[in-house]
């Protein structure tokens, strides 16, 4: 009698590529952390208000909004490497002149143009990370891709909180200097790529925005990323430290133990759910996740006890740490490896940063008569995302 042996399939080895684009962003994210806690000080510093400390901070969340449809076209005309590298290099520039402006509109200036390439380098990165992700790791490699944000995002304010003692110019320079570097890098690891090279040979079929919009798996995952940059990247930054301080009574120094347990919650579900996305598929974690974010957010206008608090941070940390993998994975089987859609990725990071603007707006208006009916709409908006993911179709590429 023979025994039929069982083995489990190799795990599909990621390009040197890929680890090459990963190295750049935690970099960048270093870097953004960097300059983020230092940013406001130094306008301040020019003998402005508050407002206008403040405009400089939006400025280039609003450059990298108003310009992602630009980038998108450019990145379908030219290829993501070359935009790619102009991007990064359009940030360093401009935060090296940022390092050595001498009046307020010159940083505002200096500001903004980095937000043109950083929405540059985003697009083109993702499309960069589609291109040479097999598809059968693709959720391994935006769970990666994630991380290394997440990580860098971590690292980067410790970084820059030593830099500010030496000068509020520090940060700039170092992040300068180091983006040049990055760029230096990644065009001579890339220069040579015969995994690029052999896809630039193909003929490349283009994706528009208007025929992505018909896949119903696409249209749930711009929601689901309206709904993410919504909470995690406008809410969770705008609303969490003012509900601290007003409902908990806390200080400071607890809102950061806060951001701090939903980072590492997200960082820990970042670090398996990737590979769940490639084996069981984009739709279940995508849903998954929703549903954790849903009732984590409306668990924290709901907390009057600190220690519920922080398990309803670390729900939603979960819950958007399952999804962020998913979607991604989703909009790179619609697009497929071999397509150029630009405008298409561009329409992915715009819901996110749609999110991100309109969410502490709307949600801050709704605070001022009660936090807990500003955190339960935002909880609405997860759950239609949820209720597209319900419709939405599965992609992953074995189960098609």
């Amino acid at each position: 009698m023979s025994v039929r042996a069982t083995t489990t399939p190799p795990k599909t080895a990621l390009p040197r590529e890929i680890w090459v684009l990963l190295g750049a962003s935690f970099l960048i994210a270093i870097g953004y952390g960097i300059v983020g806690p230092a940013l406001p000080n130094y306008a301040a510093s020019f003998d402005v208000g508050v407002t206008a400390a403040s405009v400089v901070v939006s400025a280039f969340a609003f450059v990298r909004l108003v310009f992602a449809p630009t980038s998108g076209r450019l990145v379908t005309r030219f290829g993501e490497r070359p935009i790619y590298l102009w991007g990064v290099s359009i940030v360093a520039i401009g935060t090296l002149l940022c390092a050595v402006a001498t009046e307020y509109w010159q940083l505002l200036l200096f500001r903004s143009a980095s937000g043109i390439g950083s929405t540059m380098f985003t697009v083109s990165a993702i499309g960069l990370l589609i291109r040479l992700s097999p598809p059968e790791a693709r959720g391994r490699a935006s769970s990666l891709w994630g991380s290394s944000f997440l990580l860098g995002g971590i690292a980067g304010p410790v970084v820059g909180g030593g830099l500010v003692t030496v000068s509020l110019r520090a940060p700039f320079l170092v992040y300068g200097i180091a983006l040049v570097l990055t760029t230096g890098l990644v065009w001579w690891q890339l220069r040579h790529s015969s995994l690029l090279a052999r896809q630039q040979e193909d003929e490349v079929p283009e994706l528009t925005f208007r025929q992505a919009l018909r896949h119903p798996s696409y249209r749930a995952a711009l929601a689901s990323n309206l709904a993410n940059g919504w909470v995690v990247f406008g809410v969770r930054m705008s609303l969490l430290p003012l509900f601290v301080t007003a409902v908990l009574a806390e200080d400071e120094a607890f809102t950061g133990v806060a951001l701090a347990v939903f980072a590492a919650v997200n960082a820990l579900s970042l670090l398996f759910v990737g590979r769940i996305t490639d084996k069981r598929g984009r739709k279940l974690p995508a849903l998954v996740g929703l549903g954790l974010l849903a009732v984590g957010t409306v668990g924290l206008g709901v907390s009057d006890d600190p220690w519920v608090f922080l398990l309803a941070v670390a729900v939603a940390g979960l819950g958007a740490g399952a999804l962020n993998p998913a979607q991604s994975a989703a909009v790179a089987d619609v697009l497929g490896s071999k397509a150029r859609g630009g405008s298409v990725l561009a329409g992915f990071q715009m819901s996110a940063d749609v999110g991100a603007v309109v969410g502490p707006l709307v949600a801050g208006a709704v605070a001022e008569w009660s936090y807990a009916a500003a955190f339960g709409l935002t909880g609405v908006v997860v759950v239609l995302a949820f209720t597209m993911w319900l419709a939405a179709r599965e992609t992953l590429p074995a189960t098609r």
